[in-house]
């Protein structure tokens, strides 16, 4: 079954035989992902109730939410209709979530593209630091790979499109920029965006077993510049378990 509504461009779209995806629309921005977020807290409700129990996974992305279940213990069918029918009565919820302040490095080493960044568009590379440390961030989307972040918010003059030539090994925890979005890449992979900075701290970790992944989509991020040393001693504290990730929040989490 794949389902259509006409009036608000809603679509119910089968994932294979055990899952359903509903698109809300072909567009990223803030206002779609809060219907996204409205739909997540629904079925995050309706998941508690036995004809629902076996939903065993919700992923929300920029557009849409998809949600896995065990079709064993789930009418799959009645599935995809209350979440239709969801979709097109619950409003946009603004999930804020934390607000997290992660420390960046800019030495040359760790940012390859900031100068050519900064050369393209006219701007000294003082100044695309200094808008990206200005700039709040919004996780829109984890992806790609464990705990990779797709965040919303660049400030448009620093926009630029991904290398023509992506590179074979990007390395771990490299803030990156790619169109209007920006990132950072968990592990050691290839990839083509253009890196600006690195932080020492980990965006997966095992030791979390609840929340392995330190970001999550509604989560916001700000960025402080930090010099060599103090990304040693971070990246080491970070390494051996020495340092929390709460002291890396700003205020309390509002959700």
């Amino acid at each position: 079954m794949e389902t259509t509504d006409s009036l608000d461009a809603l679509r119910l779209l089968p994932l294979g035989d055990a899952a359903w995806t509903v698109e809300f629309g072909a567009r990223i921005d803030p206002a779609l992902h809060g219907r996204v977020l409205g739909l997540l807290e629904a079925a995050e409700r309706i998941r508690k109730e036995d004809a629902f129990a076996g939903i065993v996974d919700l992923v929300p992305t920029f557009r849409s939410l998809t949600v896995c279940y065990d079709p064993l213990l789930c009418d799959g069918e009645r599935l995809g209709q209350t979440l239709l029918s969801l979709a097109r009565t619950t409003g946009a919820v603004r999930r804020d979530g934390r607000h997290w302040h992660l420390p960046v490095c800019f030495d040359d080493d760790f940012a390859p593209d900031l100068d050519d960044l900064a050369q393209t568009k006219g701007l000294s590379r003082e100044t695309v630091i200094e808008r990206l440390l200005g700039a709040t961030f919004r996780v829109y989307m984890i992806g790609f790979m464990p705990g990779f972040p797709y965040m919303g918010g660049l400030p448009e003059a620093l926009e630029m499109p991904r290398l023509k030539s992506p590179r074979k090994a990007v390395p771990a925890r490299s803030l990156a920029v790619a169109g209007a979005m920006c990132a950072v890449y968990p592990w050691e992979s290839p990839g083509g965006w253009r890196l600006l900075g690195r932080t020492p701290i980990p965006l997966f970790s095992a030791r979390d077993a609840l929340s392995p992944a330190l970001l999550t989509s509604g989560d916001r991020v700000s960025w402080r510049a930090v010099g060599r040393d103090e990304f040693t001693d971070l990246e080491a504290a970070a390494s051996s378990g020495g340092l929390k990730r709460d002291s890396l929040l700003i205020g309390e989490n509002p959700s």
